[in-house]
C-alpha cells in the first residue's frame, strides 16, 4: 500500500511559487481577453515553456525537467487557478507526449521530446465524431505502403490542433483484432493531406483552440509508428490517460480554488442587511463546504500523482481524482456564482468564466460516468 507524505520539499515549494507567480503575472491579467476574443495564448504558452514549467516530466536528456507527476500537478493547479482555458491549452502538448514517453522508441523520444522541450506544440488525436468515450469505435485506419503508412480518417474536438507542430494519432492497423489492432503514430502537421476544421465555438475555455482534423491519404514514415511495432496503440493511449488524469484533476482543483478565493474576497467586501455577507451563516456554510471539497480533491489528485511516481499502476487513483475533481469544480464554481449573485452571472467577474470552463472537465479525457465505470472495474479487479 502506498504511504502518502504530503510534506513539500524546498524544491517543490519553490516550483509551486514559481508557477503561482506566473499565473498571477501572466495568466490572470490576460485570461478575460483571451476568453472573450477566443484567442489562443501562444505567447504566454511559450513563456511558460521557456521557464520550464510545461516540460517537467520530460527526462533531462531530452531537455526537460526530469521531475515526476507530483511536481507536474503542483504546477497544473496554479495554472488552473490562473485560468482553466489556459491550463487546457498548454496541457495538450504533454498529453500528446505521454504515449511517446511511455512507449516510443529512443529515436522518437530524441526527435520529438527534444522538440517539445524547445517549445513546440502537439495535439492528441484520438476522439472522433462517432467515438468519444468509446475509443474502440474509432474509424481512422493506417495502411502499410512500402516503408510508409497511409492514414485516412477524421478526428474531432482536438485541443490545440490549429497550432500543433505534430499530432499523436490513434488508428487501426488491424481492425479485425478490435482494440488490440490499434497503433499510435506521430504525424507532422505539415504533412500533405491534413485538413483542419474551423475553430469550435465552445461554451467555455474559449482560448483553447479546438478543431477537427481530417487525414486524407496522409503518408507517415514507418519510423513514426510509436514503439516501432504495430498494434500497441491502445495500451499507449490508456497509459497516457493514467498520466494525464492527475494533471487534469489538478487543473480542476486550481479552477475551483480560484473561484473559492474570489468568492471569499467578494463576501468580505459585499455587505447585506448591515454586515459583510460572509457573516451570514448561509454564505459562510457555502464557503466552508466549497473549501472542504477543494481540499479533498487536491488530496485525491496528489495521491494519484504520487502513486504514478512510485512506479505502481495508478489507474484507480487517477479515476478517483478525475471523477471527484471534475464534479467538484462544477459544484464549487456554480456556488461561487451564487455567492456573487447578479454580478456572478455577468462577465464582469471571472467566476462566470470559471463556471463555463469547469463543465468540459466532466466530459473530456473520460467523462465522469466513464470514470465511475473504471472505478467499479478496478475495485473488482483488486479482489
Amino acid at each position: 500500500m502506498l504511504m502518502v507524505d504530503f510534506v513539500l520539499s524546498e524544491e517543490q515549494r519553490m516550483l509551486q511559487q514559481l508557477a503561482r507567480d506566473f499565473a498571477e503575472d501572466e495568466i490572470k491579467p490576460n485570461a478575460g481577453k483571451w476568453d472573450s476574443n477566443s484567442q489562443f495564448p501562444r505567447d504566454c504558452i511559450k513563456k511558460a515553456s521557456d521557464s520550464g514549467l510545461l516540460t517537467l516530466k520530460i527526462p533531462e536528456k531530452y531537455g526537460g525537467g526530469g521531475m515526476g507527476s507530483f511536481e507536474e500537478v503542483l504546477v497544473c493547479e496554479e495554472f488552473g487557478a490562473g485560468d482553466p482555458g489556459f491550463a487546457t491549452a498548454c496541457g495538450s502538448t504533454m498529453l500528446a507526449s505521454y504515449p511517446i514517453l511511455t512507449g516510443g522508441t529512443e529515436d522518437q523520444k530524441e526527435r520529438y521530446m527534444t522538440k517539445v522541450s524547445e517549445g513546440c506544440i502537439a495535439s492528441y488525436c484520438v476522439t472522433e465524431p462517432g467515438a468519444g468515450s468509446d475509443v474502440q469505435s474509432i474509424q481512422t485506419e493506417a495502411t502499410k505502403d512500402g516503408d510508409d503508412y497511409i492514414i485516412n480518417g477524421s478526428k474531432m474536438w482536438i485541443t490545440g490542433a490549429g497550432y500543433a507542430d505534430w499530432f499523436f494519432v490513434l488508428a487501426y492497423t488491424d481492425k479485425k483484432a478490435g482494440y488490440r489492432g490499434m497503433s499510435g503514430f506521430i504525424v507532422d502537421s505539415s504533412s500533405p493531406g491534413i485538413e483542419l476544421g474551423k475553430k469550435e465555438e465552445n461554451m467555455g475555455q474559449r482560448c483553447s483552440d479546438t478543431r477537427s482534423v481530417t487525414f486524407n491519404n496522409v503518408r507517415v514514415p514507418s519510423d513514426n509508428l510509436v514503439g516501432g511495432e504495430e498494434n500497441g496503440g491502445w495500451m499507449n493511449a490508456m497509459k497516457a490517460f493514467d498520466l494525464s488524469r492527475p494533471t487534469i484533476s489538478a487543473h480542476a482543483v486550481g479552477n475551483a480554488r480560484g473561484a473559492l478565493e474570489e468568492a471569499i474576497e467578494y463576501s468580505i467586501d459585499r455587505s447585506a442587511f448591515g454586515k459583510p455577507i460572509f457573516k451570514h451563516q448561509a454564505i459562510s456554510f457555502m464557503l466552508a463546504d466549497m473549501a472542504t471539497k477543494v481540499e479533498a480533491a487536491r488530496l485525491l489528485t496528489w495521491k494519484a500523482a504520487l502513486k504514478c511516481d512510485s512506479g505502481e499502476r495508478n489507474t484507480l487513483e487517477a479515476a478517483h481524482a478525475k471523477r471527484f475533481a471534475a464534479d467538484m469544480a462544477m459544484e464549487v464554481t456554480t456556488d461561487a456564482v451564487q455567492i456573487f449573485g447578479g454580478y456572478g452571472y455577468s462577465e464582469e467577474y471571472p467566476v462566470a468564466r470559471r463556471m463555463r470552463g469547469a463543465k468540459v472537465v466532466q466530459i473530456f479525457e473520460g467523462s465522469s460516468q466513464i470514470q465511475r465505470l473504471i472505478i467499479g472495474r478496478e475495485m473488482i479487479r483488486e479482489k
